[in-house]
């Protein structure tokens, strides 16, 4: 199961793996959240061509679930269900906090900024299993977290914190999966979106 191509369109960066055995291929265009759509399988089809491999070549296919955005969640997960569908190959998915997590080297606390000074967090332990359940949390929240642990994140954050890398994490976080972990594909949502939760305001 050494073969995977992998998605990563959980946030403003766009980010394609292939490995085929030998040195990976990754496409990652930093700021790309609005092209996601656009750019997505135009990245996959230069990945494949540089590897010199075809989707059916793959073992399977990998999407971030999220959290992140709500938008760019969606594209890469059908985009996977897409590829299991036409090659008959199993799925997994990997969490934009494993994707972080596996930037650190200790524990860490994964941070997502999720708009309007929120953050969704996850804790890991050194083996990078969760030891702080995922949350939604405010600024003064992250603050007293920060105390506790190293925090890694993408984006930038009002405390200190490890930039991460999302393409060398995504390639850690698949390489790290048991074959067991194979399977059904589905996006991992903290909160409601904000249209969600506008309409179910109007709605009462």
């Amino acid at each position: 199961m050494n073969k995977f191509l992998a998605i990563d369109t959980s946030s403003s960066y766009l980010t394609v793996l292939v490995c085929g055995g030998g040195e990976p291929v990754c496409i990652f265009e930093k700021d790309g959240a609005l092209q996601h759509s656009v750019r997505l399988m135009a990245a996959v089809d230069e990945a494949l061509t540089r590897a010199g491999l075809r989707p059916q070549d793959m073992d399977f296919f990998c999407a971030v679930t999220g959290p992140g955005s709500f938008t760019g969640i969606r594209i890469g997960v059908a985009a996977v269900k897409g590829f299991c569908a036409g090659t008959g190959k199993p799925a997994l998915g990997r969490t934009s906090f494993q994707v972080l997590a596996y930037n650190a080297e200790g524990k860490a606390l994964a941070v997502i900024p999720a708009g309007r000074g929120n953050y969704y967090v996850c804790g890991f332990a050194e083996d990078k299993s969760v030891c702080l359940a995922p949350a939604y949390v405010g600024e003064e929240k992250l603050k007293e977290l920060s105390a506790q642990y190293t925090l890694i994140s993408y984006e930038q954050l009002p405390v200190p914190y490890v930039q991460a890398d999302p393409s060398a994490g995504l390639l850690c976080a698949v390489r790290a999966a048991k074959e067991e972990e194979l399977g059904d594909l589905a996006a991992f949502y903290l909160k409601k979106s904000q249209a969600e939760e506008e309409r179910e305001r109007r709605e009462g």
